[in-house]
């Protein structure tokens, strides 16, 4: 059975809580749909962070941002809801969420959302 998107946000036990180390993830497999045009957007997507008592499952965060794929969103936008569910899954120390969305109009577009 093939898997579906999902807006659930596994969190797990970080295996080092006492120490501050940095986990980087990225995906170039970014998309959602242009609320003006109803065409796709495409994108890639750099989540970096230091993590409290929780790390993200890597699955769920996969299947998370598959989630956007069938909606209208505006680029500033799925950056900010990225960071703002992360952070409310995941409680991190601190996190970066980058979007890089490619030309659309002869504009590209970059979005970066902080925490901490």
């Amino acid at each position: 059975m093939p898997s579906r998107p999902s807006t659930e946000l596994v969190a797990l036990p970080n295996p080092h809580p006492h120490r501050d180390y940095e986990v980087r993830c990225e995906t170039p497999e970014l998309t959602c749909i242009c609320p003006v045009t109803g065409q796709p957007d495409f994108g890639v997507v750099e989540i970096t962070y230091v993590p409290g008592d929780s790390i993200v499952e890597l699955k769920s965060l996969k299947l998370y941002l598959w989630s956007f794929r069938d909606e209208g969103h505006y680029h500033e936008d799925v950056t900010n809801r990225i960071l703002d569910d992360l952070v409310a899954a995941i409680a991190p120390r601190r996190m970066e969420v980058v979007t890089r969305w490619n030309v659309r109009g002869g504009v590209v577009t970059t979005v970066t959302a902080t925490h901490g």
